[in-house]
């Protein structure tokens, strides 16, 4: 068994790098303005944090690795994450991954639309290659953004299974890591994942990763619209996410 890791490691969860709509759109929470991310960004770099893809933070979170770093995960693949986000994360030196539903490449959030929430551009193959090329990580999310606790089994390991082969086939190159559509999965979800082959598995839970919990089920820091810098700092270095884990 690998060891653990020696300090807890938030892993950041984001996901669109965007202005944010006008007040009364749903989930306006999930915009981080690009200005705001860009902050956050060089505050790590002056930290002392190496923000990291879930490829790289691995060896650290098996304990294998020790050092001051950070997971960086978007879910979903929007195109303002490559617009937006890549060229800061270029600039510090940090590598990410970016969650993609391979199903809807140059699409649009369509799994969001009965809710209202603004329809937004996704990466096409074209830009994933641009993404994965600026030194970034490509992850899957399953094929369809489905809910796999709505799934039958069948459907739900396809959509695992299925989503990393489209991926790898279209960037010839290793998907290895996953994140749950919703946050929602099951014990059975756990399982199907491990059998697809996936190293790491990230969830909505809130927390850093540390001595409990394995990779399948690693909670996350979540950055939000109204995330203020010393709120960030707060999330990255202290206890205050591990807090709000219930």
């Amino acid at each position: 068994m690998s060891a653990q890791p020696k300090r807890p490691i938030p892993i950041l969860v984001y996901h669109q790098i965007s202005e944010a709509p006008p007040k009364g759109a749903p989930f306006r929470s999930l915009y981080v303005a690009p200005q705001s991310f860009a902050r956050q960004m060089a505050l790590l770099k002056l930290m002392g944090y190496q923000g990291l893809s879930m490829g790289a933070l691995l060896p650290y979170l098996r304990g294998e690795r020790s050092g001051k770093v950070v997971g960086i995960t978007f879910d979903d693949g929007y195109q303002n994450n490559l617009s937006q986000a890549l060229p800061v994360l270029v600039r510090h030196g940090f590598s990410s991954t970016c969650y993609v539903v391979s199903n809807l490449l140059g699409q649009t959030n369509v799994w969001d639309s009965d809710i209202g929430i603004a329809q937004v551009p996704l990466m096409t193959g074209d830009e994933l290659r641009l993404w994965v090329a600026g030194g970034q990580e490509v992850g899957s999310h399953t094929q369809n953004h489905v809910r796999l606790l709505r799934s039958d089994a069948a459907t739900a390991l396809q959509e695992m299974t299925g989503d990393r082969a489209a991926l790898e086939g279209l960037l010839g190159v290793p998907v290895r890591h996953f994140c749950y559509p919703y946050g929602e999965y099951a014990p059975e979800h756990v399982a199907m994942a491990q059998q697809a082959g996936f190293h790491t598995v990230t969830t909505t839970r809130r927390g850093r990763s540390g001595v409990q919990g394995g990779v399948l089920e690693l909670p996350r820091v979540p950055v939000l619209r109204s995330t203020s810098l010393p709120v960030f700092w707060l999330k990255v270095a202290t206890g205050y996410e591990d807090r709000k884990r219930a």
